[in-house]
C-alpha cells in the first residue's frame, strides 16, 4: 500500500506558523505534494527543509518571488526527479514537479507529480496564460503516458488544477459559469484529460455520485462554515494506477480556526 496526499498550503512559511509542521509529522502519508509554496528550500524552517523520516524535499521555486512554487516529500527514495515538464515558458514558473518511485510490494513503479495549474482571470492576460499552459501540458500528458506504458510505469498527477470539472464540485455552479475555473473551456479542457489522453480522476471514480467533496474554501465570508467550497484539487492518475485505488478522503479541518490553508489535503491510498 502507499499513500499520497496532495494539498494546495497558500504559502508554506504561513502555513508552518498554522499547524502545518504537525500535520506533515503526524500524516502516514508516504509521499506528500505541495503547491503555491512560495517559497524555496532556503527560505522555508530548517524542520521543512531537513525532516524526519523524509528524503530531503524536492522544491520547484518560481521565478516571480513569493508566488506560485510546488515541492514533493518522500519517505521512499526517489529513483529519478525532475522540475518542470519541458516547456520554455513554464518550466521556471513553480508549476510542475516529479519524482520516480520504484515497484515495491507488489506496486508498480509510479511516477509522482505535483502541478499548480494557473488559476486564470477572465479576459486578461492570466487566463490567456492559463490557457498556454494547458495546452503544452495535455501535450506532455499524452506522450508521458505513452512512455510510462512502455516502461511499466504509472503516473499520478497531483496539486491544484484550479478547474472544477461537474456542477458537482462546487456549491455554487449557477452563479458561477463565467468565473475562471468553472469555464465551459476549462471544464472541455479537463474532459479532455480523461477522455481524450486517458487519465482518471480517482478521488472521482472512487465517488461518482458525491457532491465535491470540496477541497477550497474561500476565507471570505462563511464559505468554510457553509461548506460553499470548490473540488479543484485533484489526484488524476493513469488507468492502471487508478484501478489500485483504494480510498480516497478529504482532511477537512475540523472548524476554521484549525486551518493552515484554504485548501484541505486530498490523500488516496493506493494497494495492489
Amino acid at each position: 500500500m502507499i499513500k499520497i496526499t496532495t494539498v494546495n498550503v497558500n504559502g508554506l512559511r504561513a502555513a508552518s506558523t498554522k499547524g502545518f509542521d504537525a500535520w506533515l509529522a503526524a500524516t502516514d502519508a508516504q509521499v506528500v505534494c505541495l503547491q503555491e509554496v512560495r517559497a524555496d528550500a532556503t527560505q522555508v524552517p530548517a524542520a521543512l527543509r531537513e525532516p524526519e523520516g523524509w528524503h530531503l524535499p524536492l522544491f520547484a521555486p518560481a521565478a516571480a518571488k513569493g508566488r506560485a512554487g510546488v515541492a514533493l516529500y518522500s519517505r521512499i527514495a526517489p529513483t529519478r526527479t525532475q522540475i518542470g515538464f519541458g516547456s520554455a515558458e513554464f518550466d521556471a514558473s513553480g508549476r510542475y514537479v516529479e519524482l520516480d518511485l520504484p515497484a515495491a510490494d507488489g506496486l508498480p513503479g509510479i511516477t509522482v507529480a505535483s502541478l499548480y495549474l494557473p488559476s486564470g482571470e477572465v479576459d486578461t492576460p492570466r487566463q490567456e496564460e492559463k490557457e498556454r499552459f494547458m495546452e503544452e501540458f495535455l501535450a506532455y500528458l499524452k506522450t508521458t503516458r505513452a512512455r510510462l506504458e512502455a516502461e511499466g510505469r504509472e503516473l499520478v498527477v497531483c496539486g491544484d488544477w484550479n478547474i472544477a470539472h461537474r456542477e458537482a464540485d462546487l456549491k455554487n455552479w449557477k452563479t458561477n459559469q463565467k468565473a475562471a475555473g468553472f469555464l465551459p473551456s476549462e471544464r472541455a479542457w479537463l474532459s479532455r484529460v480523461f477522455d481524450e489522453a486517458g487519465y482518471v480522476d480517482v478521488v472521482r471514480s472512487l465517488h461518482p455520485d458525491a457532491i465535491g467533496p470540496y477541497t477550497w474554501w474561500s476565507y471570505r465570508g462563511r464559505a468554510f462554515d457553509n461548506d460553499a467550497g470548490w473540488r479543484i484539487d485533484y489526484q488524476i492518475a493513469t488507468p492502471g494506477l487508478a484501478k489500485l485505488a483504494k480510498t480516497a478522503v478529504v482532511e477537512r479541518a475540523v472548524d476554521h480556526p484549525s486551518r493552515w490553508s484554504d485548501h484541505a489535503p486530498v490523500a488516496v491510498t493506493y494497494g495492489a
